[in-house]
């Protein structure tokens, strides 16, 4: 049982730019990541260094991965949030369908 929340046009737009907004940045900084991920293997490669060295470099190399990776599943939660407001669904919750409270999608606008 979906209990439907109206918003404003302004609130949707709103949410809508910082949705966008949010989009751009997650996916910039994730192919960022992903180059700099690419550079660290590539400067290993062929490279005299010591087991430290290499230590080091996989701890980077897991922190990114971590990081890109939620930053994908965020990625994901935004897509799904524009979906919403395409949709005339935005800020009813996909897993119980009660509404989302307006302050909760203010912090974070790809609330689901």
């Amino acid at each position: 049982m979906s209990k439907k929340q109206e918003f404003d046009q302004a609130f949707l737009r709103r949410q809508r730019e910082a949705l966008i907004k949010l989009r751009r940045e997650l996916l910039r900084t994730t192919q960022a990541k992903e180059n700099e991920e690419s550079d660290i293997r590539a400067q290993s490669l062929g490279e005299a260094h010591e087991y430290e060295d290499d230590a080091q470099r996989l701890t980077m190399l897991e922190v990114d991965g971590q990081i890109v990776s939620r930053d994908v599943q965020r990625l994901s939660l935004v897509e799904r949030a524009l979906q919403k407001i395409e949709d005339g669904t935005y800020g009813v919750s996909d897993v119980n369908g009660e509404p989302i409270p307006r302050e909760r999608l203010e912090a974070i606008p790809e609330a689901t």
